[in-house]
């Protein structure tokens, strides 16, 4: 058979990919062949990011973004796309989830900030990749939701919301964009990335895939095999669809310092 995960001589766009998971999709698809765009808010964070990736052997673009203003939005594809000459794949992993003590101390400033990042930038990028890549002949679309989508706590009220709507969004753009563009979602559980270390139940190491009090955890490599399942032809006849990447064990509500933050 043709290795269906071969991702050689495509571009994926990844936000949020210059720390945690997003860092961790960014090497698992240049270790598949892919030259890859590194988006966030820091530059240089995303240069270094991409000088790691140049060392796999494979064209890397780094590019800061704010991917919650939606002014930002269009250029920052735009130049990703006139860099390459074309995205094959968007991953929409850049995410936000502050802790908070009530609902009542949330600020409108807050508020507006997460579901900026988790939701309306998100949209906007879906919107314009989808067109462009429909456009263009086809391409795959792959949005970062989270457990709290599916049943939010107090904790991640806004949050949830924010990425409830996320979840609606890959289905109303595979709709959209079928059958040329692929929308597809993951639904993220508890990731030992950078974040952890702020967990009231840390792991005890980077590589530890529990945390001190036994509760499994991914490590971001246990996310590459459902990312390059989703952006290659080996779905595709896969649209619409939200997979849980959770380890399993979490139920749908997880406390605010151990919900997935890329």
């Amino acid at each position: 058979m043709p290795n269906l995960f071969d991702m050689s001589g495509k571009t994926v766009l990844v936000t949020g990919g210059s720390r945690g998971l997003g860092r961790g999709i960014v090497r698992g698809f240049a270790e598949a062949g892919a030259n890859v765009a590194i988006v966030s808010r820091k530059l240089e964070n995303c240069q270094a990011v991409a000088r790691e990736t140049e060392a796999l052997g494979v064209k890397a673009y780094a590019y800061g973004c704010h991917v919650g203003h939606w002014d930002e939005i269009e250029p920052m594809f735009e130049a990703v796309w006139n860099h390459f000459g074309r995205v094959h794949v968007v991953v929409n992993n850049a995410g936000m989830s502050p802790t908070y003590d009530k609902l009542s101390s949330v600020s409108e400033k807050l508020f507006d900030s997460v579901i900026g990042v988790n939701f309306k930038g998100p949209f906007r990028l879906c919107a314009l990749a989808g067109e462009r890549m429909y456009e263009a002949g086809g391409g795959a679309i792959i949005n970062m939701s989270s457990l709290s989508a599916l049943g939010s706590s107090p904790h991640t009220a806004f949050y949830g919301g924010a990425k409830a709507g996320l979840n609606t969004i890959g289905r109303a753009c595979a709709t959209a964009f079928h059958p040329k563009v692929r929308v597809n979602t993951v639904v993220v559980g508890p990731f030992n990335t950078d974040v952890s270390k702020y967990w009231s139940d840390p792991p005890a190491s980077p590589n530890d895939r529990q945390t001190q009090g036994g509760l499994r955890v991914g490590l971001p490599q246990d996310m590459v095999s459902t990312m390059l399942y989703l952006a290659s032809d080996a779905s595709q006849y896969v649209t619409g669809a939200e997979i849980k990447v959770d380890g399993g064990g979490w139920g749908v509500g997880l406390t605010a310092d151990q919900d997935a933050v890329s």
